[in-house]
């Protein structure tokens, strides 16, 4: 974001991809992306998680990232004001339906070797909009209960089949089918996270009857380091390298890592 871009948002945002140790040691690069981007006070954030079975998924989680902020914070800024729910969904489906045309348009006939997962978050006045097609998930810090603060895991879209875990992609031939979308309004929220799978189990606690939510421990820990007014500093930023890249992660998931974060600046 350029700094016209930091003074329009409450927003302050920050996040970066890592590759995984698999990919380390084998001189690979890391196959996530994220972006962000700021348009008429409407922030757009985006992670991606590239195929490692397919040869070109670095550019294609790259290129969906991009593309991603550039669409859906075109849509969104042009209709702001919107009423939480059927309006925002539809206008997420839309944003994705550019998306994915200029992906497949730009990709051709070799599109299925860019494959890769998407997650975008979109935050405007009033409402905070959530696509995801792939494994990727959304945290939200909203609320406390007995003093303490509360996070939640938006829903994540379904398995392609219940016999498969297999992840839907970007560019798979149904993706619009498998596309989860959401709307929430809470004037409560004041932290968002999206992650790629690679920050599941460090992220995510998972039930014996198989339910999902956040990590509180975690969540705190991310969102702290991000609380502190003023620009994300260069300790910070190396402070996020290092723990994505700590031994304790890499021992619960060797796969590339992304976490983008956003905290809200000051209550209005």
């Amino acid at each position: 974001m350029t700094e016209a871009d930091e003074r329009d948002t409450p927003w302050r945002i920050h996040g970066m991809s890592v590759e995984g140790y698999r990919h380390r040691r084998q001189g690979q690069p890391c196959q996530d992306a994220c972006a962000h981007t700021v348009r008429a006070s409407v922030a757009v954030l985006a992670v991606a998680d590239g195929a490692g079975s397919r040869p070109r998924s670095e550019e294609g989680a790259r290129l969906a990232v991009d593309l991603a902020t550039e669409h859906f914070a075109r849509r969104a800024a042009s209709a702001a004001d919107r009423r939480p729910g059927k309006a925002v969904r539809e206008l997420l489906r839309d944003a994705f339906h550019d998306v994915s045309k200029v992906f497949l348009d730009r990709t051709g006939a070799d599109a299925a070797d860019f494959a890769t997962t998407l997650t975008v978050v979109v935050l405007a006045r009033g409402w905070l909009g959530h696509l995801s097609v792939g494994d990727g998930f959304v945290v939200l810090r909203a609320g406390t209960e007995d003093g303490e603060r509360q996070f939640h895991l938006l829903p994540q879209p379904a398995a392609a089949s219940e016999y498969s875990n297999e992840t839907v992609f970007l560019t798979s031939p149904d993706a619009a089918r498998w596309v989860h979308t959401d709307c929430v309004s809470d004037n409560g929220i004041d932290g968002v996270l999206l992650s790629t799978d690679g920050l599941a189990q460090a992220a995510l606690n998972r039930s014996t009857g198989g339910a999902l939510s956040p990590n509180t421990s975690f969540a705190e820990a991310v969102f702290r380091s991000l609380d502190a007014p003023g620009p994300v500093t260069a300790s910070a930023h190396e402070g996020l390298g290092t723990l994505l890249r700590s031994d304790r992660l890499t021992a619960l998931n060797a796969d590339d890592k992304t976490l983008l974060r956003a905290v809200l600046k000051a209550r209005p």
